[in-house]
């Protein structure tokens, strides 16, 4: 969950956006095609053209009409997130493919992209054939779950270095882990995100916050780090913060998977990049951005790999095209390795973070039509 800020980069990051939706494609606004789920989202309202919905796959066509970019989200109980899509920019309509079993949901719109959002319950019904029920999808989600957990056992490694640190006041030994643990984080992120009020509470930045939330996590600490240069309090937010780590990566390990929430997390971590990694919106003290835009370019292609053999059988142009945008991304971000690491964030210039939005912009569209390829 973020919050758009005004920076100089901003046009960038909202031309990747209006160039490629998640789990489909975006379009001006009212132009949902029949058969469709259409969602009015305005700063008041969100206005689902539907309350009943058939077991099964399910496309929402999500119309922002007001003033704030805004969010859609389904929700099963407790807040799980099935699906979502996120920096619907004013005037724009994207689309969200959901897999939804029978049973009970809401449904939300998220001006401004902060707090609960505004809901609606959604109700589905019937039967119907699981998309794993395909050998070949299901062996996606299997090899991504794979490599979640090789990612997330890891987290837990790095995670506990980093708080051991900054439990013992070494602020500088502190400020090189932070970097390395957010790797394993940001690669596994739209699995994380699932978990209801877990992401922000690890991951949130000061100006996702909504009045009087207490902020925890990697944010709070790296502004201590890089801005106070005080981490003497900061032991009660690291203990929560590794806390936090080992309940999300329990779930994570034993959550159930869709390959939809694959091909839609794999879109949903190039908007990572776009609206937080490319403008510095996301480690904004610390400089650090190119270490979670890797992370998140690699957790993509692993989500795309892992449905490689569908796609080879179902869109092999599609493959083929992908394989290229990949290899031009990676291509483009190589231009900034620096020793072990990568350069700061404002070492960079405009010029060289236009390449890098470019590159990410011509990956996020044929990344947006893998979710029609796998629901059909």
């Amino acid at each position: 969950m973020r919050t758009a800020i005004h920076l100089s980069y901003g046009v960038l990051a909202l031309a990747v956006l209006t160039a490629c939706g998640s789990g489909a494609t975006s379009a001006p606004a009212g132009s949902a095609a029949p058969g469709k789920i259409t969602v009015a989202a305005s700063d008041t309202a969100c206005e689902v053209a539907a309350t009943e919905v058939a077991a099964g796959t399910t496309t929402f066509a999500i119309t922002n009409g007001g003033s704030k970019v805004t969010e859609f989200y389904v929700y099963a109980p407790g807040d799980r997130v099935m699906a979502e899509v996120e920096n619907i920019v004013p005037g724009l309509t994207r689309e969200l493919i959901a897999e939804l079993p029978a049973g009970a949901y809401e449904t939300a719109c998220k001006p401004g992209m902060v707090g609960k959002g505004i809901r609606n319950a959604l109700k589905v019904t019937g039967e119907h054939k699981a998309l794993t029920a395909d050998a070949k999808l299901a062996e996606a989600v299997g090899s991504y779950k794979r490599y979640v957990k090789s990612q997330s056992d890891t987290l837990l490694v790095k995670t506990q270095e980093f708080v051991d640190a900054v439990k013992a006041g070494r602020i500088e030994e502190a400020k090189e882990l932070f970097p390395v643990s957010r790797t394993y984080w940001e690669r596994i992120e739209p699995v994380a995100e699932i978990f209801g009020d877990l992401d922000p509470a690890i991951d949130a930045r000061e100006a996702d916050l909504a009045e009087g939330e207490e902020w925890t996590g990697f944010h709070k600490i790296e502004k201590d780090l890089w801005i106070t240069k005080d981490i003497g309090a900061d032991g009660p937010v690291a203990d929560k913060l590794i806390a936090d780590v080992k309940t999300i990566v329990a779930k994570a390990n034993a959550a159930d998977l869709t390959p939809l929430n694959l091909a839609n997390g794999a879109k949903e971590l190039l908007d990572e990049v776009a609206t937080g990694k490319i403008t510095g919106e996301e480690d904004i003290w610390s400089h650090t951005d190119l270490w979670d835009f890797a992370a998140n370019l690699e957790g993509s292609e692993a989500a795309v790999q892992s449905l490689r053999p569908v796609l080879e059988e179902r869109a092999p142009d599609l493959v083929k095209t992908l394989d290229e945008k990949f290899a031009a991304a990676e291509a483009a971000l190589a231009a900034h390795r620096k020793g072990d690491g990568w350069r700061l964030h404002n070492e960079l210039s405009k010029a060289e973070l236009k390449t890098l939005s470019d590159a990410i912009n011509a990956l996020g569209e044929p990344i947006s039509e893998i979710a029609p390829v796998v629901a059909k």
